[in-house]
């Protein structure tokens, strides 16, 4: 260990630009054995260590990178099984550079070990060497409807069926995974690497329900009346709009419209074939991950050109840094300090949008730096197509409201610090509750929870 004065930080390779422009296939290349075990020594084992301590799952880094490094594959993937229902999935989709790398104690200039990588290795060169997860084959006559098969339901579910509780998932969708299956590029997270844990799951036991949507297909009511204990886990799926002039126009999408279609189109499912950006200009507003996410599928959809406009700069960009680096290296262009007004229409269809320039000024109560417009200051772009990414906010079906679940002001579900929602036995976690955030923190919400009703049922 601690080999980091001799051995410099190295990043998974990725594809060449050319060739994964013209694909869904993943970008970043494994690392293989002596690439995880070379950066593994480069670990200083911290007596207090940063990593473990930010990362929302308290994963056990320090541990497993020592395994890894001393060749004790098992022992690196039972830790790491332990504390993540996924860490394969998680390896993919963290944004490291801001939690776990971010706080390596080797940022100060020898470069953060590339925990991401190695998070990814250990699970799958695991699952190659014939290491499996394990699940309880005793069950404890005890049952937990989940609604939603996305990061909380599908962390959740693995946590109870640990224990021996049955599980039963209803999943609206054709295919479950939920934000993993259809929000997420292929780009970033392969599908079948979600398949894969979805498959596992059934193997110890799961009730899967797909193209079950409770209050349509079937009553809440009758989900409750069919489990011991219920969680809500129905994301945050209601897009936030520009509230601007003709945003309801012919070519105006929502990120999640947009990047939900493509995925459709790409399993062979019936989709949208009128959200169509093959050889179009098209705007992106907005500056996350979901907006890289946006850019980057447009640029594989053959887009003619995609630029990205944010009202901040680059510098202030909520999501990771890596991600838009590689909407750079893939062709897009970025439009910083620079906030829409309005969309341009002929004929009810977009031919551009006017977008006002914009300054920092002071920082809020958040520490941020407050965004200025300024005066007169108003530029025309032309596009065919606008997609907004502005992020997401809790929808509300009406069973929740129906059923007396209490809600906040903004339609989130109202929960204890157990996850326990206003009405006993009904819980709820991820973006449902928090608003839209990261899957690392619904996947914290949905095993958090899942010790909590393991606890009450067990003691029944």
């Amino acid at each position: 260990m601690q080999n980091f004065l001799s051995v410099d930080r190295i990043e998974p390779q990725k594809r060449l630009v050319g060739e994964r422009i013209r694909d869904f296939d993943e970008v970043y290349l494994p690392f293989n054995k002596l690439e995880a075990r070379t950066q593994s020594e480069r670990c200083v084992q911290c007596g207090d260590p940063y990593c473990m301590n930010k990362c929302p799952l308290h994963n056990f880094i320090p541990q497993w990178l020592k395994s890894v490094a001393e060749a004790n594959l098992e022992l690196a993937f039972k830790l790491s099984n332990e504390s993540s229902p996924f860490p394969e999935i998680m390896g993919r989709v963290c944004p490291h550079d801001t939690l776990c790398e971010g706080d390596c104690t080797l940022n100060d200039g020898h470069g953060a070990i590339t925990i991401g990588s190695i998070e990814r290795y250990i699970t799958e060169k695991g699952f190659s060497k014939g290491l499996k997860i394990e699940f309880s084959s005793e069950k404890i006559g005890k049952s937990v409807g989940i609604i939603g098969s996305g990061p909380a339901g599908l962390s959740l579910a693995t946590y109870l069926l640990r224990a021996g509780i049955d599980v039963t998932i209803y999943e609206r969708a054709s295919r479950a995974g939920g934000l993993l299956t259809y929000g997420i590029p292929g780009f970033k997270l392969d599908k079948s690497v979600v398949q894969k844990r979805i498959d596992m799951l059934l193997e110890a036991g799961l009730n899967l329900k797909t193209n079950c949507e409770v209050g349509k297909d079937i009553s809440f009511d009758e989900v409750r009346n069919s489990h011991d204990a219920i969680f809500i886990g129905i994301g945050a799926t209601k897009a936030r709009r520009a509230n601007i002039e003709n945003e309801d126009s012919d070519g105006v999408y929502m990120a999640m419209e947009f990047l939900t279609n493509v995925q459709k189109k790409l399993f062979g499912e019936e989709f949208d074939s009128s959200i169509d950006v093959s050889g179009k200009n098209v705007i992106v507003i907005g500056g996350g991950d979901t907006a890289m996410d946006c850019i980057r599928t447009a640029i594989r959809e053959g887009a003619k050109s995609v630029t990205c406009h944010y009202r901040r700069d680059d510098n202030n960009m909520p999501g990771s840094y890596k991600e838009y680096r590689n909407a750079i290296e893939e062709g897009a262009r970025f439009e910083f300090f620079s906030t829409p007004k309005k969309i341009e229409v002929e004929d009810g269809k977009v031919k551009g949008v006017i977008f006002a320039k914009t300054e920092l000024s002071e920082r809020d109560e958040t520490g941020r730096q407050r965004v200025i417009e300024i005066p007169d200051s108003e530029i025309s772009y032309p596009a065919d197509v606008v997609i907004m990414a502005l992020g997401f906010e809790p929808a509300k079906p009406k069973f929740l409201e129906e059923s007396g679940i209490e809600l906040n002001s903004w339609g989130g579900i109202v929960t204890s610090e157990n996850g326990e929602t206003s009405i006993e036995n009904i819980y709820s976690g991820g973006d449902a509750v928090r608003g839209a955030d990261l899957v690392v923190r619904a996947v914290l919400d949905g095993r958090e929870v899942a010790k909590h009703i393991i606890k009450k049922l067990t003691s029944q």
